[in-house]
C-alpha cells in the first residue's frame, strides 16, 4: 500500500466534486473504488453482520463498498435471503439484529467503506395473517406511521389473480396497472400511489440517514418505471445507486436515460451484458468474444454508470439441482479482466472467498495504475486463443492478458512498453513502463507458509533495480538489499516488506506489504451456554457437513455440565484441524421447537447466554467476561499483533508465536 498516495487522491476526488458523504448524481465521476457483493445465495453464516465487521480491516483496504443483502425482517429470522420484504423499519434478519447491522455499518464507514443496501420495492409480502394476500404492518419512524394497504397493490399483478382474490373478501386494489414487469412471487407496487410513494420515501431516508448506508442497489428494476428511481433518489440523495436491470445493452442504456433528473442520470445500472460476454468468451473457448461492442461500458457517455461483475447470486451455481449460469473455470482470467476494466468492478464474495491473494494483488494493480470508471481502453491482440487490452489509468496503464497468455503478440512499441507485474492461470497483468514503481507481488495478509514475493522494476531507465528490507525501515540507495528486478525473496517469518525503485541512483516510489507467517497447529475450543430451558440440544455443522448429528443435533446431559467461574455450563468441545476451518451451531429446546438464529463462524471458546422467550431463542456472547476462555490476538490493520505483550503458559515473553499456540494477553488466554 502506497501511504503517499492517499493526500493526492483524496485531493483529486475533492476536485471532481465528489468525496465520501457528499451526494453525487448517479455515481460519482471518473470513480476509482471496486465494490464487493458481501453475499451470496444462503450465505447465513458467510453474511452475517458480526462476520463481515470482523472482516472489516482487511475488506477495507481493497475494496470502497460492500453490498450487502437486504435487510429487512421478513417474518422469519431464519434462513431468509430477503427478497420477499415484509418490514421496512424492523432490520432484525436472518443476518443480525438491527443493532449489530449498525455496528457493522459504522465500523466500515470509519475505514472509509461504504455499505449499499439491497432495496426491494417493487413487491412486498404480506404479514399472512388469516390467509390475507394484502395485509401489511404498521410501523412508525420519527413520529409518523406508515402501512400501505391493498389499494397500493397494481390492479394487474399476478396477471389478476390477485383482484380476483380480493373482489371476494370485498377488497379493492389499485385502479392502475404495473407500469413495468410482474412477478407472480408476492404483490406489484403501485409507485403511482401516493401511499407508495410515502412510505419508499421514508423507507429510503431510514436506510441512508439512520442506518447509515451509504447507497443502494435497487433489485428488480424492471418492474417498475424508471421515473420512480429518479423520484426516489432525488429525494434520498443517495452516493451511489445501481439497478438491477438484466438485458440487453440499448434496454439498460434506455433505463439509465429513464432515471435521468434535470438531464442527468440519478443511478449507474449493473452492466449485464459485460458479464455474459466474460462468460461465453471462457464456456466458448474463443477469448474474441471479449471485444464485442455489446456492453454499457463500450459507450463512452454511459461507462460511468456501468457496474461490471462476473458472477453474482443469481448466476452462481446454488447446488447440484440449482445450476443457474455460473462461470465453470477461469475464474481467476475472468476477475483479472473485470479489475482491469473500467467501470466500477463488483467482486462476488465467493471469487473473494476461494482467491483472496490474487484477487488483492489485482485491485492494488489497478489502484496503482488510477484505473477508474471512465478509463479509456484498447485491445493490443486478440484471436481465439488469447486475448490482450489495456486500459488508461491517472499513473499510467495497465495491460491485461488472458488466454494462452505465450500467444500474445505486442507490436511494435508496444512490445518493449510494458513490465510483467503479475501472472497465473491464463492471466497476467502488465504495467506501462511510465509507472516508475516498485511492485510486489505477494499482497498483505496472513500466510501459513513463506511468503514468495517477486519484486519488480517498473521503470523507462533501463537496468532499474529494487531495494528492499525486511524490518519495516526505509529503503534508501545506502540501505537495503539491491536486486535485479524480478527477483523473488522468500519471507520466511511475519514481517514488514518495503521495496522501493532504485533508477539514477535515487530509491523513489517505496511499496510495503504486511505478512504475518505462522505455521499451523491444530487445537480445540468449547462452546458453553447457559440456558433457561431444558432439555438443551447442540446442533452443529461445518462446510463439510454435520458435526453431532441430524437435525436438533446432541441432546446435551448433566455429564456436559461444567462448573466455570462459579456458574454451571452446557460444555462440548471441536477440532479446529486447519487454517481457516470454523463451523456453525444452534442453540435450541428440541425438534419442532424454539431454537437460535445461526451462530456462525466459530474458531475459538465461546461463553452464551441464552433465553427461551416462547417463540425464539435469543443468545448474548459473553466471551468477553470469562478468563477461561481461548480468544484470538487481536491485530492491527497491518496484520501485526496488538501491542499488549504476549506470554506463553510458562510466562515467557513470546516475541516468535506459533500459529494456533495459546499464550497469554492483557490478563487473558488467547490463541494466536
Amino acid at each position: 500500500m502506497r501511504r503517499s498516495l492517499f493526500p493526492s487522491l483524496l485531493l483529486l476526488l475533492a476536485s471532481q466534486g465528489w468525496m465520501p458523504g457528499v451526494h453525487a448524481q448517479g455515481w460519482p465521476s471518473q470513480y476509482e473504488g471496486v465494490m464487493l457483493q458481501g453475499f451470496y445465495w444462503d450465505s447465513y453464516t458467510d453474511s452475517q453482520w458480526e462476520y463481515l465487521e470482523r472482516q472489516a480491516d482487511e475488506l477495507s483496504q481493497s475494496f470502497s463498498l460492500v453490498w450487502v443483502p437486504q435487510s429487512g425482517y421478513c417474518n422469519n429470522a431464519y434462513n431468509v435471503m430477503g427478497y420477499m420484504p415484509v418490514y421496512y423499519f424492523d432490520h432484525h434478519s436472518s443476518f443480525g439484529t438491527e443493532q449489530q447491522l449498525r455496528s457493522m455499518i459504522a465500523t466500515f464507514k470509519a475505514k472509509g467503506t461504504g455499505i449499499i443496501a439491497d432495496v426491494v420495492i417493487n413487491h412486498r409480502n404480506n404479514l399472512g395473517r388469516g390467509g390475507s394476500w394484502v395485509d401489511y404492518p404498521k410501523e412508525s419512524y420519527k413520529g409518523v406511521d406508515y402501512q400501505m394497504l391493498p389499494s397500493d397493490i397494481c390492479a394487474n399483478d399476478d396477471g389478476g389473480k390477485t383482484a380476483a382474490w380480493a373482489k371476494q373478501q370485498g377488497i379493492s386494489l389499485s385502479a392502475n396497472n404495473d407500469t413495468g414487469e410482474g412477478w407472480d412471487g408476492c404483490r406489484d407496487l403501485d409507485h403511482r400511489s401516493a401511499n407508495v410513494n410515502r412510505c419508499v420515501k421514508a423507507y429510503l431516508d431510514f436506510l441512508l440517514n439512520d442506518l447509515g448506508y451509504a447507497g443502494f442497489r435497487y433489485d428488480m428494476v424492471k418492474g417498475y418505471s424508471p421515473s420512480f428511481t429518479a423520484d426516489y433518489n432525488s429525494t434520498a440523495k443517495p452516493d451511489f445507486s445501481v439497478g438491477e436491470y438484466w438485458d440487453g445493452t440499448q434496454p439498460i442504456k434506455t433505463w439509465i436515460d429513464g432515471t435521468k433528473r434535470d438531464g442527468q442520470p440519478t443511478s449507474a445500472a449493473f452492466d449485464f451484458q459485460f458479464r455474459y460476454r466474460v462468460r461465453d468468451a471462457i464456456n466458448s473457448s474463443d477469448w474474441r468474444l471479449l471485444g464485442s461492442t455489446d456492453m454499457v461500458i463500450n459507450s463512452p457517455e454511459y461507462r460511468r454508470y456501468a457496474v461490471t461483475f462476473v458472477e453474482n447470486h443469481d448466476t452462481e451455481q446454488r447446488s447440484a439441482t440449482e445450476q443457474q449460469d455460473p462461470i465453470r473455470r477461469d475464474t481467476l482470467a475472468a476477475n483479472a479482466y473485470l479489475l482491469m476494466m473500467p467501470g466500477t468492478p463488483c467482486v462476488f464474495y465467493k471469487h473473494w472467498q476461494a482467491y483472496k491473494p490474487e484477487l488483492k494483488a489485482m485491485i492494488e494493480a489497478r489502484k496503482l495504475a488510477g484505473i477508474h470508471s471512465e478509463s479509456e481502453y484498447l485491445t493490443l491482440d486478440a484471436s481465439a486463443r488469447c486475448y490482450a487490452r489495456y486500459a488508461q489509468g491517472r499513473r499510467c496503464r495497465l495491460l491485461c492478458e488472458v488466454g494462452e497468455t505465450s500467444e500474445v503478440t505486442l507490436l511494435g512499441a508496444n512490445a518493449t512498453a510494458y513490465t510483467e507485474i503479475l501472472s497465473g492461470h491464463h492471466y497476467k497483468y502488465l504495467l506501462s513502463r511510465d509507472a516508475e514503481c516498485a511492485w510486489i507481488s505477494a499482497a498483505d495478509g496472513e500466510y501459513f507458509e513463506p511468503v514468495e514475493a517477486r519484486l519488480v522494476a517498473v521503470s523507462q531507465t533501463e537496468g532499474a533495480e529494487i531495494v528492499y528490507t525486511l524490518d519495516g525501515s526505509e529503503p534508501t540507495a545506502a540501505h537495503g538489499t539491491r536486486v535485479a528486478s524480478g527477483t523473488v525473496v522468500t519471507v520466511p517469518q511475519s514481517a514488514t516488506l518495503k521495496a522501493g525503485l532504485l533508477a539514477g541512483g535515487k530509491v523513489t516510489d517505496v511499496c510495503t506489504r504486511h505478512y504475518a507467517v505462522q505455521a499451523f497447529e491444530p487445537y480445540s475450543v468449547t462452546v458453553h451456554v447457559q440456558a433457561d430451558w431444558s432439555p438443551v440440544y447442540f446442533y452443529a455443522w461445518d462446510a463439510a457437513g454435520q458435526l453431532n448429528g441430524s437435525w436438533p443435533g446432541r441432546q446435551m446431559s448433566q455429564a456436559d455440565v461444567r462448573e466455570i467461574d462459579g456458574a454451571a455450563w452446557y460444555c462440548q468441545s471441536f477440532s479446529i484441524p486447519s487454517p481457516g476451518y470454523s463451523f456453525n451451531i444452534i442453540f435450541s429446546q428440541g425438534m419442532g421447537k424454539p431454537q437460535t438464529a445461526d451462530i456462525p463462524r466459530l474458531s475459538t471458546d465461546k461463553f452464551y447466554i441464552a433465553h427461551n422467550n416462547g417463540s425464539n431463542i435469543t443468545y448474548e456472547d459473553v466471551t468477553d467476561q470469562h478468563s477461561a476462555a481461548v480468544q484470538p490476538i487481536p491485530f492491527t490493520p497491518s496484520g501485526h499483533a496488538a501491542a499488549a505483550p504476549i506470554f506463553d503458559l510458562q510466562g515467557r515473553r513470546a516475541s516468535r508465536p506459533a500459529r494456533g499456540g495459546l499464550y497469554i494477553q492483557g490478563g487473558k488466554l488467547r490463541i494466536w
